[in-house]
């Protein structure tokens, strides 16, 4: 028995253009969220989210921050309070659309266009992240409402306007509101699925831990004829303890590194081999062809269930165009690790920290700044809400949906679990072509068709 009314699934279906026009209407707002020169657009996108969801009989408002507004949104379905409650979030604001001469349309006059697989596209600045993929929840929830006259679970949404520029005020607004924003689960639409054909839910998120060091030898900047060898040069005391942080296997060698690192179930093994994932591929695609991480590793579970290391820029002395035949006071780097499992971010920090400092020769010192440390999250593959989501993707595409792991970080659900107590169940209708934060994004017409029946579908699923 179907969870879903075919009312639902066929309002959607026939009303599809009247979605891209709504999704459109607000691809056309340039709610770029990091220059204050589009503030009055964030706040026009606000706006249109508060109006649209109102007018489907959500109680929605706009609520003002130290930044960028937030826009909440609550529906009561029939059963009240004994209806679980979902927390549906996304973000409004978009990546600055430079460089404008790579763009072959106007970032914010929204386009369909035929791609290379014959499929239409949607290209535009947000069509992607995150208008596209939050609108497929909006209009999923229009499905249900004008077809049953209600939705089957309430629902509440947060859609912030900060997001692209590390949400500085979402984690105040979640403490001030706890109490409202509360729900059973939490449904983030800001991934993507494995392929066009194939859906995806991202059941691992690795952690971050940034620390910028400056190692500080001579008082000041020398003249390489004059101090050349006797004179201790930073950026070679650098280098050297940089390169320290792996060995010939590519394991990252911190003591204490891999603690609470733990092998993947096997059932979650077996699916990812059998994905038939192309290492060549995806390297070739970059100009690269041998991997660089853990040897005895797959790619796929170096960029899903291992944690990494990286030095993300480092700099000292002389680097303008020309030569200065200089030995540098100073040199410094960014460095991030990727945590995975029960892994602690501040054990981390402290062991590259003293790792630096042991590795320090006579007349040098040591300096840092931290940016960020936040665990990984994992959501267990037998979450009941999880197993309900999957039941409806693969009625959706037909095939089962792949529990993937996701290289990067998306704080927002540790807060989740934090602050409000839930889960949260991370499922995305986005390709990884899709072009995010470059010139041309766009989105697939039938990734978009698809998300909203998905959606659609899980909300069924989850009312039981």
């Amino acid at each position: 028995m179907s969870d879903i009314p075919s009312s639902v699934l066929s309002h959607i279906d026939q009303g599809l253009d009247a979605s891209l026009g709504r999704l459109f209407d607000v691809l056309r707002i340039p709610s770029v969220s990091t220059d204050p020169a589009y503030a009055e657009h964030c706040e026009r996108a606000a706006r249109w989210l508060e109006a649209e969801l109102g007018g489907l009989g959500f109680e929605a408002s706009v609520r003002p921050t130290p930044g960028r507004p937030m826009v909440v949104a609550h529906y009561n379905a029939a059963g009240g309070a004994n209806a679980p409650r979902v927390l549906f979030y996304g973000h409004y604001d978009v990546q600055p659309p430079d460089p404008l001469d790579r763009w072959t349309s106007p970032p914010f006059e929204p386009r369909i266009v035929t791609g290379a697989d014959g499929g239409r596209q949607i290209v535009a600045r947000g069509a992607a992240d995150d208008k596209g993929q939050f609108m497929t929840f909006i209009e999923a929830a229009r499905a249900w409402i004008a077809a049953e006259g209600k939705l089957p679970v309430n629902v509440t949404i947060l859609l912030e306007g900060e997001e692209e520029t590390g949400s500085p005020s979402l984690l105040p607004f979640l403490k001030a509101n706890a109490e409202e924003l509360k729900a059973d689960v939490a449904l983030v639409c800001d991934t993507n699925m494995w392929d066009a054909q194939t859906p995806a839910i991202s059941t691992r998120l690795r952690g971050l831990v940034m620390d910028e060091v400056t190692i500080t030898a001579p008082a000041i900047d020398l003249h390489s004829g004059l101090y050349g060898g006797p004179a201790r040069n930073p950026i070679r005391v650098l280098t050297r303890i940089l390169a320290g942080l792996h060995d010939d296997q590519g394991r990252v060698t911190l003591p204490g590194f891999y603690d609470g690192v733990e092998e993947l179930p096997p059932e979650i093994s077996a699916q990812w081999k059998s994905l038939h994932f192309s290492a060549e591929t995806f390297l070739g695609e970059i100009g690269l062809s041998v991997p660089a991480g853990e040897q005895d590793r797959s790619v796929l579970e170096q960029l899903w269930s291992r944690p990494t290391c990286d030095v993300n820029g480092i700099w000292g002395g002389y680097t303008a165009a020309g030569s200065k035949t200089v030995i540098p006071s100073k040199a410094s780097a960014k460095v991030s690790f990727r945590l995975v499992g029960k892994q602690d971010p501040l054990k981390i920090r402290e062991a590259f920290r003293e790792y630096v400092q042991a590795s320090l020769p006579e007349d040098c010192k040591a300096e840092f700044i931290g940016y960020g440390a936040s665990p990984a999250i994992e959501i267990p593959t037998d979450n009941p809400q999880l197993t309900k989501a999957a039941e409806a993707l693969k009625e959706e595409f037909g095939r089962p949906a792949v529990m993937m792991g996701c290289g990067g970080s998306i704080p927002i659900v540790g807060a989740f679990r934090a602050m409000l107590g839930m889960d949260s169940l991370l499922i995305g209708f986005g390709l990884p072509n899709d072009r995010i934060h470059s010139p041309n994004e766009k989105y697939d017409v039938a990734s978009f068709h698809h998300g909203i029946r998905s959606w659609a579908r899980i909300l069924g699923k989850l009312k039981m």
